[in-house]
C-alpha cells in the first residue's frame, strides 16, 4: 500500500478502541467494558503533521488461550501486525504490566516493526502516575502516557508514529500504478489470469479450489501503463468457511478490494452468475470500487448464435446494482480477450477519476429537473437547488435542497441517470450524498 499502515494492538480491554474512535476522530469501533467486543479488524483514515495514513483496531491479544473466539482474534491480529507499518502496543496504567503485556511485547520484538507503546488510562493531569514508569520493563523504548477518554498524549504518540513512516517520496513511488484486484470464487481461474497477463507462471495454479491463500501483490509494466495486480484468495460462503486460515482468506481478500482502485471480479462462464458471485460483486460496489465483471473459460462453452450477448444481458440482470460495469468475455487458457482487460482497466480508472466542474453539473440538473418535474408530497415540492462534487474514485456528488425525504430513491436514480448520460462513467459507481437547509457542512 502506499500509505502507511499503524496497527493498534494489546490485551483485551486495555482501550484500544477508545484509542482508535480517538485517533480516527469518530466513534467507528464498538466500546464495552466487556473483553473481547472488537473481533474484526477496523480500518480508518488518519492525518497528522501533514501525512496520510491508516489505522487498524484489532481485537484483544491473548497469547495462551484455547478459546476459540481468542484464537480467531489472535490470528487475526497477526495478521494486521504483519501488514502493519508501525505497531502501537496499548497496555494500561490500572493494572500494570501483566504477563500478557509480557508476552506481546515480545511477540511484537519478534516482528522486527517499529512498535510504539501506549500507557492508557492515565486520565489525571499533572506528573505522572509513579507506576508509569513501570512500563519500561516491557524493554520498547520509552512509554508515551495517553488517555483515550479525554485525548491527552495522542499528539505525543501520533507523532511517535509519523517519525517511523518512511520518507514521503518513497510513498510516492507506487502512487502512478493502478491497483487492481482479482476477485471471485475459488477456482475461476483469478490465478490463472494473472499469470497470463504477465506471461510467466508467477502465481501457483491448481484445480483444487482454495490454492491461493494470501493476497498476492506483483507489479506489471507494459505499453498500457504501470499496474499492481492483487491476487486474491477464493471468497466461499459463510456456510462454507469452517478452516480458520481460509477465514483469514476471505479476510485478506476484503482487504485487497478496500486498498484497489479497480476490481476485476471473475465468473465462470459455465455456471452464471449464482449467489456468490453477487455478494463478491456486492463487495465491491460497496466499497466504491471501480469494476469490470470477467467472465473467464468462454473456451469451455459451446456456442450458438447470439451466446455472448444473451450471456452478458443475463450477467447484467443477475448484477444489476452494478450495471454501470463493462462485461468481458475471455479464456485465461487460450488467452482469448485478455489482452483487452488493460485497456478497460484504464478506462474504468480514468471514469471514476471524473472532475465535473460545478456549473457543468447545474446545468444538467436544471435540464433534468425540466424534463421532470421533482416530486411532491402533500402539496409540498421538493426544491433541489444546486449540486457539486467532492470527491473522486467513485465520483460523490453533493445535492443540496429544501428537504431530504421529498428527495425519493427514484428521483436519485434518475439525476444519477442524466448524469451518467451527459459524462459515461462506465465502471464506476457514482456516490450522491443529499443535503438540505440546516445541515452542518
Amino acid at each position: 500500500m502506499s500509505r502507511p499502515l499503524v496497527a493498534i494492538v494489546g490485551r483485551p480491554n486495555v482501550g484500544k478502541s477508545h484509542l482508535f474512535n480517538r485517533l480516527a476522530g469518530r466513534r467507528l469501533s464498538i466500546v464495552e467494558d466487556t473483553p473481547g467486543v472488537t473481533r474484526d479488524r477496523l480500518y480508518a483514515p488518519c492525518e497528522w503533521a501533514g501525512r496520510s495514513f491508516d489505522i487498524v483496531d484489532t481485537g484483544g491479544i491473548e497469547p495462551n488461550t484455547s478459546n476459540e473466539i481468542l484464537l480467531f482474534m489472535r490470528e487475526q491480529a497477526m495478521l494486521a501486525i504483519d501488514a502493519a507499518d508501525v505497531i502501537v502496543l496499548v497496555t494500561e496504567i490500572g493494572t500494570g504490566i501483566t504477563a500478557a503485556d509480557q508476552d506481546v511485547a515480545n511477540m511484537l520484538q519478534r516482528s522486527r516493526k517499529p512498535v510504539v507503546l501506549a500507557v492508557n488510562k492515565m486520565d489525571a493531569t499533572g506528573p505522572n502516575d509513579p507506576a508509569f514508569y513501570e512500563f519500561y520493563n516491557l524493554g520498547l523504548g520509552d512509554p508515551i502516557s495517553v488517555s483515550a477518554l479525554h485525548g491527552h498524549g495522542t499528539g505525543d504518540l501520533l507523532d511517535a508514529c509519523v517519525s517511523h513512516f518512511p520518507p514521503p517520496e518513497e510513498e510516492q513511488e507506487e502512487d502512478d500504478r493502478i491497483r487492481v484486484a482479482v476477485i471471485g470464487k475459488p477456482n475461476v481461474g483469478k490465478s490463472s489470469l494473472i499469470n497470463r497477463l504477465l506471461g510467466e507462471n508467477r502465481v501457483i495454479v491448481a484445480d483444487m479450489p482454495g490454492t491461493t491463500r494470501d493476497a498476492v501483490d506483483t507489479p506489471l509494466e507494459n505499453q498500457y501503463g504501470r499496474y499492481l495486480f492483487i491476487d486474491t484468495a477464493g471468497i466461499r460462503r459463510k456456510s462454507k468457511v469452517n478452516d480458520r486460515v481460509e477465514r483469514f482468506s476471505v479476510m485478506r481478500a476484503q482487504l485487497a478490494i478496500e486498498r484497489s482502485d479497480v476490481c476485476l471480479i471473475m465468473l465462470d462462464a459455465r455456471e452464471g452468475v449464482t449467489e456468490q458471485d453477487t455478494k463478491i460483486a456486492g463487495l465491491a460496489h460497496e466499497a466504491g470500487k471501480a469494476s469490470i465483471i470477467v467472465v473467464n473459460k468462454w473456451d469451455l462453452l459451446e456456442k450458438e448464435t447470439n451466446t455472448m450477448e444473451r450471456m452478458r444481458q443475463a450477467v447484467k440482470r443477475d448484477l444489476a446494482f452494478m450495471d454501470y460495469a463493462p462485461v468481458l468475455f475471455i479464456s485465461c487458457l487460450t488467452g482469448q480477450r485478455t489482452e483487452r482487460i488493460f485497456e478497460m482497466i484504464n478506462a474504468v480508472y480514468e471514469q471514476a477519476s471524473t472532475r465535473i466542474s460545478t456549473g457543468t453539473l447545474n446545468n444538467i440538473l436544471a435540464d433534468a429537473q425540466a424534463r421532470q418535474q421533482p416530486p411532491t408530497d402533500k402539496g409540498r415540492r421538493l426544491k433541489v437547488y444546486y449540486m457539486t462534487q467532492t470527491g473522486v474514485k467513485p465520483p460523490h456528488f453533493v445535492i443540496f435542497c429544501n428537504s431530504r425525504e421529498l428527495f425519493h430513491f427514484s428521483y436519485q436514480r434518475y439525476i444519477e441517470n442524466r448524469i451518467r448520460a451527459a459524462f459515461g462513467l462506465e465502471g464506476t459507481p457514482v456516490k450522491l450524498t443529499i443535503r438540505q437547509k440546516g445541515d452542518q457542512e
